[in-house]
């Protein structure tokens, strides 16, 4: 099995240390376009199965050069690329996940090659990160152990393990991505109908073991496809999960405009600047993780009917940073998520053609076992009856 990644940045890299390690992966062929930049990481990972190879991602010629290399590609470039890359890859006729871009409906362009891609015999699996992703597939995994499913509700967030003020978070991927959520609404499904609210909304407090003082509410993007593959749910919700009090504090950046795209100010003598890009610049300066641990807390809330019985499925995730490889919490789940699902269409786990929402996609069981497999432990449990309140 041949893979190419396109992109280098922080999960490509741990989506490379992980194909690397894998027996049924042959070469690895980690692409960016500042390859000097991974140099070092790759002289570190000391294997002959991988190189890296300079890409413009805005060159088509360039990409159809290194994706025809591979068996099955994953695509780590950031969401704007996503649909040019999956039409390469349907043209080329070779395999592709990515690592998501719901917002904008850029996920949903992906989803109408779904056609071209089973002519051409090629599997596209869309939004295989963390949430949505790892989300998208838990929740699959209990709808299918259910008659019917009523409720489905996903907390999820990525935080520093010892917070520091005054925002209590630190950056674990593209500030980019974060903005986005942050600033466009969220789409929820309440009482069986679709809505939108804003992001940062419906603060509530939340629990897991090990961990006092945390919030989660509403931030965009996180549903990704649940709605319309379960299109008859009474409630669907995504919630981010930071420490209490980030959300009041984050809203007063996005209320003044911080992280809106495209709002400029003169300050000087005709000169002009972006305030997202300064907010992006300086926060990603301030807020960097560093050597600090980070953890990721998931859980995601299965609710409906079997056998004639009210039955709720929970999964639960708690993991931190890997303290050997100073692998990052975020891309233990993030990178590991893609990785194994790209090994999972490599090896002839997943046949269906076509594109396919990771829910309908990623056997679920066998994605929990490969995933605690790399250190990272899902727990499921089982509510019955009484335990369960609909909707």
């Amino acid at each position: 099995m041949k893979v190419t990644i396109l992109g280098a940045g922080l999960m490509g890299k741990e989506v490379a240390r992980d194909l690397v390690n894998s027996s049924n992966v042959d070469k690895v062929y980690l692409t960016d376009i500042d390859i000097e930049k991974v140099r070092t990481f790759v002289e570190q990972l000391n294997s002959d199965k991988i190189e890296i190879l300079t890409v413009d991602a805005y060159d088509d010629e360039q990409l159809c050069e290194v994706m025809g290399k591979a068996d099955v590609v994953v695509n780590a470039l950031f969401y704007k690329f996503n649909v040019r890359v999956a039409k390469l890859a349907i043209e080329l006729g070779v395999h592709l996940v990515d690592l998501g871009g719901h917002i904008g409906g850029i996920t949903d362009e992906v989803l109408k090659l779904d056609e071209e891609a089973k002519k051409k015999g090629v599997t596209i699996i869309p939004d295989l990160g963390l949430a949505p992703g790892m989300t998208n597939i838990l929740a699959g995994y209990g709808a299918s152990k259910l008659d019917r499913v009523n409720a489905i509700k996903i907390y999820v967030g990525g935080i520093p393990a010892s917070p520091k003020p005054p925002l209590d978070y630190s950056v674990v991927y593209s500030l980019d991505g974060v903005f986005d959520h942050y600033t466009k609404p969220s789409l929820i499904v309440r009482d069986g109908m679709i809505r939108e609210l804003p992001s940062l909304s419906e603060v509530e407090n939340l629990y897991f073991p090990g961990f006092i003082g945390l919030e989660a509410f509403h931030t965009s993007g996180g549903l990704s496809t649940l709605a319309r593959t379960f299109s008859k749910l009474h409630t669907l919700e995504y919630k981010t999960i930071r420490y209490a009090g980030h959300a009041e504090r984050f809203k007063l950046l996005v209320d003044l405009g911080l992280t809106q795209k495209g709002n400029e100010v003169e300050v000087d003598n005709d000169i002009t600047v972006d305030m997202r890009e300064v907010m992006k610049q300086y926060l990603e300066n301030k807020l960097s993780l560093g050597d600090q641990e980070d953890v990721v807390l998931l859980r995601v809330e299965v609710h409906g009917e079997a056998n004639e019985e009210r039955v709720s499925f929970e999964y639960d995730m708690v993991t931190y940073r890997d303290k050997n490889s100073g692998e990052t919490a975020m891309a233990r789940t993030t990178a590991n998520t893609i990785s194994v699902v790209a090994k999972l269409i490599g090896d002839g786990t997943i046949t269906e053609r076509g594109v396919i929402p990771p829910e309908l996609a990623v056997p679920g069981e066998k994605y929990m076992t490969e995933m605690n497999h790399h250190g990272v432990t899902i727990t499921e449990t089982m509510l019955m009856s009484t335990n369960i309140i609909k909707g």
